[in-house]
């Protein structure tokens, strides 16, 4: 989202995280930017029973738990690695000064908060009233739409991954892909999932 280049003559530092290890907790307080130069991240909530709600993955080059800085409002989320990850970390001080300065910068950061916005609602909507099958075409459709080209898109989730970010049980997102199989709705090749 914005240059490396950038970040480092703002003061970021680049960080190394393992796997697993969180990043930013839910209900503490925002000071820092965070995007990912390799690796990947997860933002989830825990329910009383443990149970893990993904919010969103991030993969390289992205940006997360941008809202709570801007907004000045707690984190709503923890997030953390899902593996070896690299990401840049930059005070909040930093980021509006970097964005103040940087006016084609700060539209860039801009229109990317819209288009996750956008997903959220679109997904929201998408998973709270509408069948299994349903949910997974519409996470497909936005990934494809996102990461994709014209052609065949790969699916790089899980089924669990697909499970924890449209709020669904494994199991059930097993039944469903199979049934989206034969409904002629994606492919599997090599117990991958395209569309």
């Amino acid at each position: 989202m914005i240059p490396e280049n950038l970040l480092l003559n703002y003061s970021a530092t680049l960080e190394n995280i393992n796997a697993s290890e969180i990043i930013l907790h839910e209900k503490r307080r925002a000071d820092f930017y965070f995007q990912i130069k390799t690796g990947e991240v997860k933002m989830f909530n825990l329910n009383e029973q443990g149970k893990e709600f993904v919010q969103g993955i991030f993969y390289d080059g992205e940006s997360f738990g941008e809202p709570p800085l801007l907004g000045d409002f707690k984190y709503p989320a923890s997030a953390s690695a899902v593996k070896q990850t690299q990401l840049y970390k930059l005070s909040k001080t930093k980021l509006f000064e970097l964005l103040t300065e940087n006016p084609e910068v700060n539209l860039k950061f801009t229109k990317a908060l819209a288009k996750r916005l956008y997903y959220k609602a679109t997904i929201l909507k998408e998973i709270s009233v509408h069948p299994p099958e349903h949910r997974i075409l519409a996470l497909i459709d936005f990934l494809k739409r996102k990461y994709g080209s014209d052609g065949l898109f790969q699916v790089e989730l899980t089924r669990q991954q697909i499970a924890d970010l449209t709020g669904q049980r494994v199991e059930t997102v097993i039944r469903a892909i199979k049934q989206l199989e034969q409904d002629g709705e994606i492919k599997l090749i090599k117990h991958k999932v395209f569309r």
